[in-house]
């Protein structure tokens, strides 16, 4: 019978057998039967002695049938801790079994965050106690409910937590308060101090004591030659002894063979000499001398037997000496070397002579390169034989640029010289340096030879061409054609030289055999590279000869239905690179391709318009007219035209043909209306707009009608027509604005507010009859009533930037800075992409944070005109002025409709600019017409200003601007 056992029991907790459940003193189960702990031991002995087993090979079975324990059989014998462990090559700190116990129990301990922040008042620091257990849904679920519950419980604790900790914060800040907080009232009183005091404001001392703020610099003094003269001496060898030491019978004796013998000794001519020291520094004044002789030399000029350089002034150039290579002096050495072995080894070849004669022009020696490259062009010549078969089938006649490189290293005639001695008469670029360096008869003459040795040049023919007489230079360019029938050049040269001299019928026809002769000689006509060339004889003046191009290779190579959109981009292409005359043939060109397409007249009208003269606009909208009659706009510009020149009569006979074009058109009637009240017609203009409601009655007539008589003063028959015009047009938001308007004027509060309020029932979506109203509520006091209309107009009309904008001013006006910052916030959240919002964000903020306000801004809106107004405005408040002058420039040419930006683009010249700037931006600013702008609508729409032109408008707007960013 096996003797079974189970075990191990722990002490102090239930054993693991069921025969002995409750029993913790016990150590084992035998037989089903507890053995206490002091008996264990000698049981086991027992047993393994009586059955000769040393060691279980299996688990010992209990008859209590508690299996699956394990006994001291299955992990072997107790080890010591100084026993080593199996792995002889275990490092070191692993090699016994304690080491790896020590280990083991580090482990365990390193699972257990002992720290504070990891303490739980009610978990301890274990953490979860079931940490270790599966995680079910029935676990999930339980947590999910604890969370209901501890944020439940948190939101009853909210607000007073909230309301504690702000307390305590601005307690904490009236204590503590910030440096920037303690200086806010000195710097709001900044905005006070005007430019003088500013100016006169004494500059800030230095605070440091007097040996920082005068450190003692060491002083270097050249030693004179007396210093040195001296000091030789300091190392001669005394001859004669002090007297002091002969006092009592010393060396002086008077016996002879002393030291003191009449006998030549040490004391003879040798090295110590009289005049050693004088020697010695007039050796040191002949080597400077020396030296400065040598510097001389290496910079003289031995070609032409005169030197380069003042002797007298040489230290005063010694900067035209310094290289300018910028490496360093090892660096030219190897470079001079290896290029010297290069030549050695193959005399012949050019590009070795040419990096030397290069290497010694930067390191400054300008004579040594000179010689060089002159030896180049003695070695080079000598095997141009056998050189010259290799270039030709190469194509790089290199010994060229030997001469080349030498013609460019030497003086004028020297120069000249050299090119002369090159042996390359087929070089077309020795030809053009030889060129280059002569007078214009002179180079007529080499050029005549250079066309003979060089026929496929065509930069030579054209040359020679260009400096000879009209009749010989056609004869050169005719010579030209036969030797080159395949460039194009030379059509283009002959076409302008016909043009300059008078005989422009002659241009159409050189051009049109130049596409004929082309095509003939296999030459694809590429069209980009032509209208290329027709702007450059467009900028070069040559208008004939680039019409004439424009014309022939206008329609090369484009589809049918794509020709209008291509010749548009062409002329706008045109326009960009500053060609005019090319664009201008442009649009003729498609003008008669396109008799009756409205667009391209108008293209060609706004471009006479801008680029061209009254005269040139006044003609092409009499043409459009005729072939477009029902294009209102092309009438409407005719007599615009006519009416700005001061020829009314002509703008009524233009608007009378329009009449009879396009009747009962309403752009018409109005535009005869406007012509005539401008110029104080105002019962014509009383009668047209009577006629108008009869034949034309549209809200606009009828908005007219009531403007006109507002404006005049008849207030009656204005709100009579007005009354009128609601019966008919009750959607049409400007009437209720006007309306309302003209009771605010009456000062009728009440009816105002009547007004505005039965416009957005029907009008609910009229953003200024929401600000109108908001602004009248604000006005006579109501600030609760202006917000909640404003709240109302954001429900009904979500994401829009005026809307949050005027909600911001609201607050800001009221003084709720706080409130006014949060609603920005929320703004730029409903609307990141919107200009006006951002650009009133950047002056909400403090001055410190614009900038950085700014950059966001152009970061999400970079083209939008507000912004870039914004950051103008911006450096103009840090008298930033040239950057801010371009900022302006930038706004202008975005949007050149926004008045706002004119207005405070003119203030700025005002104040930073001259008399021409600002003439300049008022006459840019009436060019452009601006017509939108919430400060610029302000004046232009008072019925005070309502004859103003826009040059008046500009300076009224610019005067109520403000400098309070």
């Amino acid at each position: 019978e096996s003797p079974g056992v189970c075990f191990p029991v722990v002490p102090g907790e239930a054993a693991a057998c069921p025969a002995v459940p409750g029993d913790t003193e016990a150590a084992l189960c035998y037989r089903g039967a507890a053995v206490p702990l002091p008996w264990a031991g000698l049981l086991l002995a027992g047993l393994w002695w009586q059955s000769g087993v040393q060691r279980a090979e299996q688990p010992l079975v209990c008859p209590c049938r508690a299996t699956g324990f394990t006994t001291r059989s299955d992990i072997g014998p107790a080890r010591d801790a100084n026993d080593p462990v199996d792995d002889r090559h275990a490092p070191p700190g692993k090699r016994t079994v304690g080491d790896q116990m020590k280990k083991n129990q580090t482990a365990d301990d390193d699972d257990e965050d002992l720290n504070d922040t990891n303490y739980d008042e009610f978990n301890g620091y274990a953490g979860s106690l079931f940490s270790s257990g599966p995680y079910e849904k029935d676990d999930e679920e339980a947590d999910a409910i604890y969370a209901a519950l501890d944020k439940r419980m948190d939101e009853r604790r909210k607000e007073r937590r909230e309301q504690r900790e702000k307390e305590e914060i601005e307690k904490y800040r009236m204590e503590r308060p910030k440096i920037q907080q303690q200086f806010s009232d000195l710097k709001r009183k900044l905005a006070e101090v005007t430019e003088e005091e500013w100016l006169s404001i004494p500059e800030v001392g230095d605070a440091r004591n007097k040996r920082q703020r005068n450190p003692r610099y060491e002083k270097l003094t050249p030693v004179p030659d007396s210093f040195f003269a001296k000091h030789l001496q300091s190392g001669e060898n005394h001859t004669s002894v002090d007297p002091r030491q002969t006092q009592f019978g010393g060396l002086n004796t008077p016996y002879p063979g002393g030291l003191n013998t009449p006998y030549p000794g040490g004391m003879t001519p040798g090295l110590m000499t009289p005049g050693t020291g004088e020697l010695d520094m007039r050796k040191i004044g002949q080597a400077r001398n020396t030296l400065m002789d040598m510097r001389l030399s290496q910079v003289s000029d031995s070609v032409s037997g005169q030197t380069v350089v003042d002797p007298k002034g040489y230290l005063t150039d010694l900067n035209s000496m310094i290289p300018t290579h910028g490496g360093d002096i090892n660096d030219i050495k190897k470079a001079r070397l290896l290029l010297k072995s290069v030549r050695e080894t193959n005399p012949h070849h050019p590009p070795a002579w040419i990096a030397s004669a290069r290497l010694e022009e930067v390191t400054g020696k300008l004579q040594v390169a000179r010689n060089l490259i002159m030896k180049g062009t003695e070695m080079c010549p000598k095997v141009r034989a056998a050189f010259f078969a290799v270039c030709c089938i190469t194509k790089h006649l290199l010994s060229e640029d030997v001469w080349l490189e030498a013609a460019r290293l030497q003086p004028g005639d020297t120069a000249k010289a050299v090119v002369a001695q090159a042996h390359v008469p087929n070089s077309v670029r020795l030809w053009k340096a030889a060129v280059e360096l002569e007078e214009p008869e002179d180079a007529r003459i080499m050029l005549s030879r250079a066309v003979e040795c060089c026929p496929t040049s065509v930069e030579l023919w054209l040359a020679l061409a260009r400096l000879e007489t009209y009749e010989n230079a056609r004869k050169v360019l005719n010579k030209a054609r036969e030797n080159i029938p395949t460039d194009r050049h030379i059509w283009i040269t002959a076409a302008k030289l016909e043009e300059a001299n008078g005989n422009t019928q002659m241009v159409e026809k050189i051009i049109d055999r130049a596409i004929t002769s082309l095509r003939a000689n296999g030459v694809e006509i590429n069209r980009e590279q032509w209208i290329q060339d027709a702007e450059e004889c467009d900028k070069a003046g040559s208008v004939a000869t680039c019409q004439a191009i424009m014309r022939a290779v206008i329609g090369i190579g484009i589809e049918e239905e794509d020709r209008k959109h291509t010749w548009m981009e062409d002329a706008d292409s045109c326009v960009a690179h500053n060609a005019l005359e090319c664009a201008r043939a442009i649009y003729a060109y498609a003008l008669q391709v396109f008799p009756s397409k409205k667009s391209v007249w108008l293209r060609a009208a706004y471009f006479e318009k801008n680029h061209g003269t009254r005269e040139s606009l006044e003609a092409l909208l009499q043409r459009a007219v005729a072939h477009c009659p029902k294009a209102e706009v092309l009438w409407l510009m005719g007599a615009k035209s006519k009416w700005l020149a001061g020829d009314v009569p002509a703008a009524r006979s233009i608007l009378a043909l329009a009449f009879q074009a396009n009747p009962n058109s309403e752009e018409i009637w109005l535009a005869a209306v406007k012509l005539e009240s401008e110029n104080n017609e105002y019962e014509r203009a009383r009668r047209l707009l009577a006629k108008a409601r009869s034949s034309a009655p549209t809200a606009r007539v009828f908005m007219k009608s009531v403007k006109l008589e507002w404006v005049l003063g008849n207030i009656a028959a204005a709100q009579e027509l007005c009354e009128e015009a609601l019966k008919h047009y009750e959607d049409f938001p400007k009437l209720w604005m006007m309306k309302g308007q003209i009771e605010e004027q009456k000062e009728l509060v009440e009816k105002a507010r009547e007004a505005y309020n039965q416009g957005l029932k029907k009008c609910p979506h009229s953003i200024p009859l929401w600000l109108l109203l908001s602004r009248l509520e604000e006005k006579v006091g109501q600030l609760t009533r202006a917000r909640a209309i404003l709240e109302k107009s954001r429900l009904k009309n979500p994401k829009n930037p005026d809307l949050w904008l005027e909600s911001v001013r609201l607050e800001y006006r009221a003084g709720l800075k706080n409130i006014a910052n949060t609603l920005m916030a929320k703004a730029l959240q409903e609307c990141p992409n919107s200009g006006i919002l951002w650009s009133e964000a950047i002056f909400l903020e403090a001055r410190p944070q614009r900038k950085t306000k700014s950059v966001d801004a152009l970061k999400k809106c970079e083209h939008d005109p507000h912004v870039l107004l914004a950051v103008a405005k911006l450096f103009w408040s840090e008298r930033k002025i040239t950057k801010a002058r371009e900022w302006f420039h930038r706004t202008v040419k975005i949007d050149s409709d926004l008045g706002d930006a004119w207005a405070f683009f003119y203030k700025f010249e005002l104040q930073h600019g001259t008399e021409e700037q600002q003439e300049e931006v008022r006459k840019r600013c009436e060019n452009a017409e601006p017509r939108h702008g919430e400060l610029w609508c302000d004046v232009s729409k008072d019925i005070e200003n309502w004859q103003k032109k826009i040059g008046e408008i500009l300076v009224l707007v610019a005067a109520k601007l403000k400098n309070t960013f």
